[in-house]
């Protein structure tokens, strides 16, 4: 079966780490999903991410990653990248393609930085080198929610800006839902993340990301906004940038092509 989806979990120092792979081509890409893994992990989601991402099934075997559970209280993107690199290596996983959404590009960023030999092609999706002053807003609400345990009105500030004027009623009134009917048992892993966001820090090191790449941005994104798109492009040596216009930080769920840019970049 080409979907070939299974779940996964490995033991880690001080934790686990759950993980997700379907697919059954040659070229293996890992995938870092963003700050929302605080709330929900990988853990059981093997098939609907197959059936959901099964453009990628034919040309790869296709991993997904949570963080490690527990995380420290304080844990930087940084550690997060090594707690991977560890993982990796209990896998065998030798050469990846990498893919890093939001503050999974965060991550990213530090894996090809740390681990050169490792990456062979990186797409930094919706994420920045630093945090502005548009993610730190955004950020700094939610973790101020989460520890009111206000989970409802994360999911709907989360969707007012995240996605395009064309889907964010919809959006808006499914995280109203989400956020009512589930509660996390506890906020304390999506602060540690959201935490990480905030002081993620890869400006000077990012010229030491040589392995070609490809930053994909929304111009409307309302988190880490198209600039941090732009100005992380351009600290990376031979940087590719596709910006799509009209969409926001959930571009990889509303751009048809996202997927296929994903796989035709990391194939050539």
């Amino acid at each position: 079966m080409v979907l070939n989806a299974i779940n996964g979990r490995l033991e880690l120092e001080g934790g686990v780490m759950d993980y997700i792979r379907f697919g059954s081509g040659e070229q293996t890409l890992v995938i870092l999903p963003g700050v929302g893994d605080g709330f929900k992990t990988v853990k059981g989601l093997a098939l609907p991410f197959a059936i959901g991402y099964r453009k990628l099934a034919k040309d790869f075997t296709v991993y997904m990653f949570s963080r490690r559970e527990p995380l420290p209280e304080h844990c930087s993107t940084r550690e997060m990248a090594a707690d991977l690199g560890r993982a990796l290596d209990l896998l065998g996983l030798e050469r990846i393609c990498l893919l890093g959404v939001s503050q999974g590009g965060m991550i990213a960023q530090w894996v090809a930085i740390d681990q050169p030999k490792r990456v062979d092609k990186l797409v930094l999706a919706v994420t920045a080198a630093r945090p502005n002053e548009i993610l730190r807003e955004a950020v700094g609400g939610w973790m101020e929610l989460a520890r009111k345990g206000d989970y409802r009105t994360i999911m709907v500030d989360n969707a007012v800006r995240s996605y395009s004027d064309k889907t964010v009623g919809r959006q808006k009134l499914a995280g109203g839902l989400l956020g009512t009917l589930t509660k996390p048992k506890s906020f304390q892993r999506f602060l540690t993340q959201a935490e990480a966001c905030l002081e993620h820090d890869a400006w000077e090191d990012l010229p030491r990301i040589f392995c070609p790449t490809l930053v994909l941005g929304g111009s409307e994104d309302k988190i880490v906004t198209v600039q941090g798109s732009r100005e992380l492009a351009e600290r990376i040596v031979g940087a590719e940038l596709k910006i799509y216009e009209g969409l926001s930080h959930a571009l990889y769920e509303e751009a048809k092509d996202f997927l296929d840019r994903v796989a035709e970049f990391c194939l050539k």
